[in-house]
């Protein structure tokens, strides 16, 4: 469901429908919400891309759509260990696919393993390992197009999997929330009862 469209049910299953301008007889109409009825509507940038942005439209770098074997696990400094990204199972020669339309800016080796790298624009990259290649840098690609196959040494142990990684402003971001596997975050008013409960009680 899109953004826009899950806010608004969400709003309308709180608030309701919108109430008709005419104010009842002697009564002052109030261009305030009371506060029970509030609702925070909490958006992160690093969970849910914005409207018009870049990674709008993104496709799993896989097909069919993959299991996630490995979880996104960023460390708490930058320089700590932790995952920088997910692993996605597949098998061995697999074709990787563009997730969105952009530019080669890395095809080569990491220490050991084949590496690719996608600049999307708007500061946004994914890196995908193990991957071979036949592209170089400056190669356009568009969504969908197989610009890899699977192949290499990968950190899943017995089993076989992509890593891929989306950095943004090059910080690494979680790459699920560019296929939709990541809802927004909505908090909804709580409840009188349990807001008078809260109160401190008269000394």
């Amino acid at each position: 469901m899109p953004f826009r469209s899950f806010l608004h049910s969400r709003l309308l299953r709180v608030l309701g429908p919108p109430r008709s301008p005419t104010a009842r007889p002697g009564r002052k109409r109030s261009g305030t919400v009371p506060a029970g009825m509030l609702v925070l509507v909490l958006v992160l940038g690093a969970a849910l891309p914005s409207p018009g942005s870049a990674a709008q439209g993104w496709a799993w770098p896989l097909s069919p759509r993959p299991a996630v074997v490995g979880e996104w696990a960023p460390p708490a400094q930058p320089w700590a260990r932790g995952h920088r990204g997910v692993d996605l199972g597949a098998a061995p020669g697999a074709s990787v696919r563009a997730p969105a339309a952009g530019t080669v800016s890395f095809a080569g080796f990491v220490v050991d393993r084949p590496v690719l790298t996608l600049d999307h624009g708007g500061g946004l990259r994914s890196s995908f390992e193990p991957v071979e290649s036949a592209l170089v840098a400056g190669d356009r690609v568009s969504r969908g197009q197989v610009v890899g196959v699977l192949r290499g040494r990968d950190h899943c142990g017995p089993r076989t999997c992509l890593h891929w990684g989306v950095r943004r402003d090059g910080d690494y971001v979680n790459p699920l929330q560019f296929v939709g596997e990541l809802e927004p975050s909505v908090l909804l008013p709580v409840p009188e009862r349990l807001r008078a409960a809260a109160q401190p009680s008269p000394s």
